[in-house]
């Protein structure tokens, strides 16, 4: 067969697009459909009704190579749950070592398809496709998204059967590959929530919940298929510092089959014998882990009985988790922060419509050290603040009268630039900052913002930290780096090692170091700035390649979410998000302090003001 070059949008037989083009009348009826037809060319499957299920046709008899390519690539992105009708595609030796779920490749628009020799096979019976594109992203077998870039080029190979003379695929990548509209249409993300190890949010030291963001196929039992999934542990990138309350070895019921919330929207989740002994504690820890990552997925679900050998081990609502652990901060902010013309830390309610800032109690309020940016703690009984020439970080308690003392950390850097960066707390009380000196970058921690600065070990950093922010559950860090004039933001974990571990002395502080970081904008190459935007997602501003500045919302593994990016807003410096998505997005632009209600356009906060913060 001679090559024929495949466009960027797939081909496919006008059979099949007639099919899935019935796809949401099959119950009531479909026309009749064509059974021959020219190979054509049509955009990669349009978004579909989320209610509606797509199948595949299977293979047509005596359908030529071509057609047979096509048609497994199109059966690849239907809602069979099991790819039935994509292995008919196959030879039965392929089914059996095909493994659909090892991964999910993604293309920017589908495979292109291009014909090609037998591959070193001699006789006519043998024929061979590339399978071509540019990366977008891979999900790999634990269903997590990482971006991915550069080209891809896999063999198909096909052979004609012996006894009946179907062609059919005998060698074929492992996984799955897919446009990425395609991709869009069937998967959608999903956090599931473990506990941090190291980690205690407020008052009550609840365990902080921590979101673990899997992809999952979107109306192939999603319910039944996150329960397993959270069952089976957190990813490999999270679990070094996450605990899950599930026993070891615990999973469904044998038999247990879909599970659906009854009308009352309560959900009984059947585990194994794995569970029977845990006690009411750890079954409400349980039951949260659930309850949060079901929550995650659909509204429909509101309380879990967990049960273990068919007896009911407890029952959860969601007030009854929001007492065992905290996702986010403790409690909802009480007031957006921001630095007035004077250079004071200043204050207004976080959810009132207010412009009538008031200083802050203490000296950070009263302008005995003039600031340039600021980091309120999560229960807003101390702030931290950057002098304004950026070398002094000072922490003070935001009480009447308390005093400001010596700064907890210098920097030499030559220029403003070269300086502190804004500082950030987690959940913990811990308190951090970047300094950007070209001569002595450092990332630094303070426990409790108090004490002898750590200095965090970063593996692997390549470039310049210019930006901070530490998650509410402190185990994960969003940096902004800078390298060779591209400015990116990266999500890393934090890691802290135990006392016996590093074999330090009674008194001294454990070490910390951030692992692993992976892009979470890869789109964008100047990131100006950047906020945590609730527990698995942060809004960030910046410019993709030759294009101008635009502000849009990441999930921490690289993905894009569902919903639409904030209203544009032009000369972006700073933003902050709470993790409540109650309160107003606020950002520091050309009109000074600015706010995004719900549902409305930006207004003004003030016009003479920077650096806005929730606490964080």
């Amino acid at each position: 067969m001679g090559a024929d070059r495949e466009g960027g949008a797939r081909r496919t037989s006008a059979r099949a697009v007639a099919y899935v083009a019935c796809g949401a009348v099959l119950l009531t009826g479909c026309a009749s459909m064509p059974d021959n037809g020219d190979l054509r060319g049509v955009e990669s499957t349009p978004r579909q009704d989320t209610q509606v299920r797509v199948f595949a046709m299977p293979p047509r008899e005596d359908a030529p190579p071509s057609e047979i390519v096509q048609g497994f690539l199109e059966a690849l992105t239907s809602d069979d749950p099991h790819y039935a009708t994509a292995k008919q595609y196959l030879t039965a030796q392929a089914a059996k070592t095909w493994r659909p779920e090892l991964s999910t490749m993604v293309l920017a628009d589908g495979p292109a398809t291009e014909a090609g020799p037998a591959g070193g096979r001699e006789d006519g019976d043998n024929v061979s496709f590339t399978l071509t594109g540019t990366k977008v992203a891979l999900v790999d077998a634990e269903q997590s998204y990482a971006p991915a870039e550069g080209a891809y080029s896999r063999q198909v190979y096909l052979t004609r059967d012996e006894k009946n003379g179907q062609w059919r695929i005998d060698g074929l990548p492992p996984g799955v590959v897919m446009g990425q509209s395609d991709f869009q249409r069937n998967y959608m993300s999903v956090n599931k929530y473990y506990f941090a190890s190291n980690s205690a949010v407020g008052a009550a030291s609840q365990p902080a919940a921590v979101a673990d963001p899997v992809y999952v196929r979107r109306r192939v039992d999603p319910m039944t298929y996150i329960v397993r999934s959270l069952l089976n542990g957190p990813t490999a990138w999270l679990g070094p510092v996450v605990r899950s309350s599930f026993p070891t070895g615990t999973a469904l019921e044998k038999g247990a089959g879909s599970l659906t919330p009854d009308d009352q929207n309560k959900l009984t989740v059947p585990l194994n014998g794995k569970a029977t002994r845990v006690g009411l504690a750890k079954c409400n820890e349980m039951a949260a882990q659930l309850l949060f990552t079901l929550q995650s997925l659909t509204p429909a679900v509101d309380e879990i009985e967990v049960q273990a050998d068919g007896a009911q081990l407890c029952v959860l609502d969601e007030d009854g988790a929001a007492a065992v652990a905290a996702r986010g901060s403790a409690e909802r902010p009480e007031y957006l922060y921001f630095i007035d013309g004077e250079h004071r830390l200043v204050r207004i309610p976080g959810g009132s419509r207010s412009s009538n800032a008031e200083p802050v109690p203490g000296e950070l309020g009263e302008g005995a050290q003039a600031l340039r940016s600021v980091a309120v703690s999560r229960d807003e009984d101390t702030a931290a603040g950057v002098a304004i020439d950026g070398k002094e970080l000072y922490v003070g308690s935001l009480v009447s009268g308390g005093s400001l003392g010596e700064p907890v950390v210098r920097s030499t850097g030559r220029t403003e630039d070269d300086r502190l960066t804004a500082p950030s707390w987690d959940a913990r009380g811990d308190l951090w900052v970047a300094d950007r000196n070209p001569e002595k970058p450092r990332l630094l921690m303070l426990q409790e913002g108090k004490g002898e600065p750590v200095e965090v070990e970063v593996p692997g950093l390549d470039g310049r930290i210019k930006s901070v922010r530490v998650a509410a559950d402190g185990v994960r860090i969003a940096l902004v780096v800078e390298n060779d004039g591209k400015q990116s933001l990266l999500v890393g974990r934090i890691e802290r090692a135990a006392k016996d571990e590093t074999g330090e002395k009674d008194g001294e502080q454990p070490g910390v170091s951030v692992f692993e970081l992976r892009p979470a904008a890869p789109a964008l190459e100047e990131v100006t700035t950047m906020s945590w935007a609730g527990d698995g997602r942060l809004v960030v501003v910046g410019r993709e390649e030759g294009g101008v500045q635009q502000m849009q919302y990441v999930q921490v593994d690289g993905s894009t979410p569902e919903g639409p990016a904030p209203d544009a807003l032009t000369g972006v410096k700073a933003i902050a998000a709470a993790e409540d998505d109650r309160l107003p997005l606020v950002a520091y632009s050309e009109d000074g302090i600015v706010r995004l209600p719900d549902g409305t356009q930006w207004q003004t906060v003030v016009k003479d003001g920077s650096a806005p913060v929730y606490p964080g």
